[in-house]
């Protein structure tokens, strides 16, 4: 019975989406204008974590200019969903118009001397659209991004297909690493789309940096990988030009990764996506909780004796210290 509910589900949702994909984007825009009267003025989607992002983010601004940010963002999200749903009917020649890569011209340099890529980017932006980068490479180049697979396996499948489209093949975060050395010992060169902006769970927390006024635990699986394998290393600065047309520039870090600090690059990156954000605020993802996991949670949950960091109930973790 399960199964059978999961499948209409999967199904009635297609068939939503691929109807909604046929409609040209002038029509779909007005339908992103309509839900954002819905999402952004009535329900208010996640307005106490968005208002929380932002005034944490930015104690410079008043509080009229944190609502403009805010209303901007409910517009911008809206538009990303149906940009989207677009995705699924998109021609090669729209999507080359829509999202349009410059300093491409380095990178396939590299790439046509078997060099690996890697690029760094963000929740910035229609990152969606990026995966149309396979229509801008060397046609040497296997075009990659890492991804959370989803829960249900069909909807897992319904967005694999869309993101994989054009050939950018979608690696399950686990099997980075496996993947990345597997075309390196076939000797074939790769680009991949590191979205790094991410929390990590505790017991992978090793490094933290200044994001946007916050003190900020971060992803360093990412670099270990680009240094093992000798990824020359790019980040993604996307802007939006104007509505439903975005720009990502290629801006080299480094080709020779292994001559950085452990991570150096890392928080060359973050440096990088903060200016990003600064620039045009209302295009990052101010609705998820970035920043739920503190530095002071993290000493708790920390052993120093063992070096290892216990993923128990905090209030758990806080009983057996009073108890010691």
């Amino acid at each position: 019975m399960k199964k059978a509910l999961s499948y209409i589900a999967y199904a009635l949702s297609y068939t939503f989406w691929y109807t909604m994909s046929l409609l040209p984007m002038s029509l779909l825009y007005v339908f992103s204008d309509c839900l954002y009267l819905l999402v952004g003025k009535v329900v208010k989607y996640r307005h106490k974590v968005i208002w929380k992002n932002l005034k944490d983010s930015f104690p410079e601004k008043d509080e009229a200019e944190l609502q403009r940010i805010e209303r901007e963002f409910y517009h911008y999200f809206c538009d990303y969903l149906v940009e989207t749903i677009k995705l699924l009917n998109m021609s090669k020649r729209e999507l080359r118009q829509r999202m349009v890569f410059t300093g491409i011209e380095e990178m396939n340099e590299l790439l046509e001397k078997g060099v690996s890529c890697a690029v760094y980017l963000g929740h910035y932006g229609n990152w969606e659209l990026i995966t149309s980068l396979p229509l801008w490479v060397s046609e040497k180049a296997q075009c990659c991004q890492v991804y959370h697979p989803l829960n249900n396996e069909r909807f897992d499948k319904l967005f694999k297909s869309v993101r994989e489209k054009h050939h950018a093949l979608c690696i399950p975060m686990a099997e980075t690493l496996r993947q990345v050395v597997s075309y390196r010992q076939k000797k074939q060169p790769i680009v991949i789309g590191y979205i790094a902006d991410q929390a990590p769970f505790w017991n992978n927390i090793h490094h933290w940096v200044d994001f946007l006024n916050h003190d900020t635990p971060v992803l360093t699986g990412s670099e270990r990988i680009i240094k093992k394998t000798g990824q020359a290393v790019f980040y993604g600065d996307v802007s939006r030009v104007r509505r439903g047309y975005y720009q990502c520039d290629f801006k080299l870090i480094t080709t020779e990764p292994a001559k950085y600090k452990d991570w150096e690059i890392t928080d060359k990156y973050f440096q990088l996506l903060e200016e990003t954000i600064r620039r045009q605020p209302e295009l990052y993802l101010w609705s998820h909780k970035r920043w739920k996991r503190t530095r002071e949670e993290f000493n708790l949950r920390y052993d120093e004796k063992t070096g290892r960091v216990s993923l128990e109930p905090l209030d758990e973790i806080i009983r057996k210290k009073d108890k010691e």
